[in-house]
């Protein structure tokens, strides 16, 4: 096991495969889009497998890939299968919004990959395209009723925005009543890439809970899985449940398990730090992988003990910097 300054055990790995994105919400990026890295900056599927392998030599159980969009990568699916032939992990998740992902659903199976976040952040169609700047809901939608159909555990992420999604927490929420799913309300986060300006967000976690129970006077707090990111409720006799993922308020990272790598491959031990080590330019200058776990097992032993700590004490300038060139 392998654990942090904190004692914070690390065995979950956020692997952004692309900073580029078939959609352009507004929480995430401007209207027309970011300068995308160049082809060379990107980590090779090469590199990426070699870090995977040495992290899951050190401890690493779990992968999550990310991006961006994972999808509108070239030969995703033969870099997914190389990673699951990797002894010693667990556990394959993905994270995508759902645009080319349907016909991908029965091969994804295949390969043992069961377990599938989907953005979504509305169920109007209108305010879909306003969010997003593109007409994809219903391709998005039959997404998610065939990963349901292939028994895929389908998490909704929906993050909430005042005066463009709040009248949808209630609607979103009712898709537990009859799908299996777990829809998970986020506070917005300062990483739009320049869209607005990031200020303390409306719609907190304790905002959106008062508006749910608003609606499901008796919703139930449930038992959390550990270092679980969102606090977790149930209402009675729905199929799936809801949770809240309080992203900004940051009540979560005294259990945080995870750490990221960028798109251009840089160590991220907590989302608002600014990076911690360049994995990409030392594997490129030589180095061998007795230094690069030297170098990793460093960066662990000096995590900062929240984001609040991380932000204080990085660079990162905040609402310049796009959710896309971090990892969702």
């Amino acid at each position: 096991m392998l654990y942090d300054n904190h004692n914070r055990p690390i065995h979950y790995l956020r692997l952004a495969v692309t900073d580029r994105c078939n959609l352009r919400c507004n929480y995430c990026m401007p209207e027309h889009g970011l300068e995308w890295l160049a082809r060379d900056a990107l980590l090779t599927y090469e590199e990426m497998l070699r870090l995977c392998r040495l992290l899951i030599g050190l401890g690493i159980t779990k992968i999550r890939i990310t991006g961006g969009e994972p999808f509108v990568r070239k030969d995703m699916l033969k870099f997914l299968q190389s990673l699951s032939a990797i002894k010693g992990l667990k556990e394959i998740s993905i994270t995508t919004n759902g645009v080319a992902t349907n016909a991908l659903i029965p091969q994804l199976a295949q390969l043992g990959i069961r377990s599938v976040n989907l953005s979504l952040d509305t169920l109007d169609r209108e305010r879909f395209f306003q969010i997003t700047r593109r007409d994809e809901l219903p391709l998005v939608l039959e997404t998610m009723h065939t990963m349901l159909q292939h028994d895929f555990k389908v998490k909704i992420n929906a993050v909430i925005l005042q005066g463009i999604n709040d009248t949808d927490i209630v609607s979103l929420a009712e898709l537990t009543q009859d799908l299996k799913v777990d829809v998970r309300f986020i506070e917005e986060m300062p990483f739009n890439g320049g869209d607005h300006a990031a200020t303390p967000p409306f719609w907190d976690h304790l905002r959106i809970l008062e508006t749910l129970q608003t609606r499901w006077p008796n919703l139930k707090k449930i038992t959390d899985e550990p270092h679980s990111t969102s606090l977790n409720y149930h209402q009675h006799g729905h199929l799936g449940n809801i949770g809240i993922i309080a992203a900004w308020t940051r009540s979560f990272c005294g259990s945080c398990n995870r750490i990221r790598i960028t798109p251009q491959g840089m160590l991220k031990t907590c989302l608002y730090d600014h990076g911690v080590l360049h994995l990409r330019d030392e594997m490129r200058n030589g180095k061998s992988d007795a230094y690069l776990t030297e170098k990793l097992l460093d960066a662990f032993g000096k995590r900062h003990k929240d984001g609040w700590e991380a932000e204080k004490n990085s660079a990162h300038t905040g609402d310049a910097t796009s959710m896309a060139s971090i990892g969702g």
